[in-house]
């Protein structure tokens, strides 16, 4: 039985570590519905999710943070965005073509990962990563020890359940501050890493942490809820049209009669026509005010 998507904080009670635990199988279900990419993109827009999850469960702070993967190769551009909130939504650009068996530097040619923290109040931040391990879980782990220094292990299950597209994930990090022992992280980390894909899927969160850790004290915490949640509405179409020069609308709308939006993330369209436009100049024409 496929559970529903969620995140599980858990501690280890005698060590300076902490964990977390993940599925984001319905949530990804609806990242991939209405595109056609092939398998091994699929298979990386899996992984970039668990590990976009987890690194938001990982941040203090109220915001929005953007994992994305960018090369030369034939995938573009890969994408997930989220929040404090576990909202996420993704999206991947690939040209030519890919075979079956391609991996993630065959995927992304010359590239780099990109992270971008954006907290709804204080500084914007950038981390660029290079895709120096061959798994996605290897450069992240990579850019912990880096920016954090603190030793963390990602570890990153996709396939399917039930016929369905499925993934999930765990993170263990040494806490900051605290003398964790480098032997009682391996150790722990060790077990983690023999969680089964199917496990992850259907287990509740609390027997998968007995499965893995029955001799260690361990405190879950309560769930947090994923979801898939697009940002776009037709505001933002309308706040985006605003900011272009007249002459370029006016052109598209005499070539094509309408402005076409389309959000990449959900398939929506935000169609706008002349009658529209018209009413968007118009509010935002500082020196007619409205009377409401």
């Amino acid at each position: 039985m496929t559970q529903h998507d969620q995140l599980h904080r858990y501690l280890f009670e005698n060590y300076a570590v902490r964990g977390e635990l993940v599925t984001v199988s319905e949530t990804l279900e609806q990242i991939l519905e209405g595109h056609s990419y092939p398998q091994p993109v699929k298979n990386v827009l899996s992984e970039l999710l668990v590990a976009t999850s987890l690194l938001t469960a990982t941040l203090k702070f109220d915001g929005d943070i953007t994992v994305q993967l960018q090369g030369d190769g034939p995938m573009t551009l890969a994408v997930i965005n989220g929040n404090n909130h576990q909202q996420l939504r993704g999206v991947a650009r690939v040209q030519g073509d890919i075979p079956e068996d391609a991996s993630l530097k065959t995927l992304v040619g010359n590239g780099y990962l990109v992270i971008t923290i954006t907290p709804a109040e204080g500084e914007r931040y950038q981390g660029v990563v290079g895709l120096e391990g061959d798994t996605l879980a290897a450069c992240l782990e990579d850019y912990f020890q880096r920016s954090e220094q603190l030793p963390t292990r990602l570890i990153i299950r996709t396939g399917e359940s039930e016929g369905k597209p499925a993934a999930g994930g765990m993170l263990l990090q040494v806490m900051p501050a605290q003398n964790a022992q480098p032997e009682d992280f391996e150790h722990l980390a060790a077990l983690t890493d023999t969680i089964k894909a199917e496990e992850l899927f259907t287990l509740p969160a609390n027997d998968v942490l007995w499965r893995l850790y029955h001799e260690e004290e361990v405190t879950l915490y309560d769930p947090q809820d994923v979801e898939f949640k697009c940002t776009c509405s037709r505001e933002r179409c309308a706040e985006a049209l605003r900011t272009l020069p007249d002459e370029e609308i006016n052109s598209i709308l005499a070539e094509e009669g309408e402005i076409d939006m389309h959000c990449d993330y959900c398939n929506s369209h935000y169609v706008f026509n002349a009658m529209n436009i018209a009413e968007i100049r118009h509010n935002a024409s500082p020196a007619d005010p409205q009377v409401h």
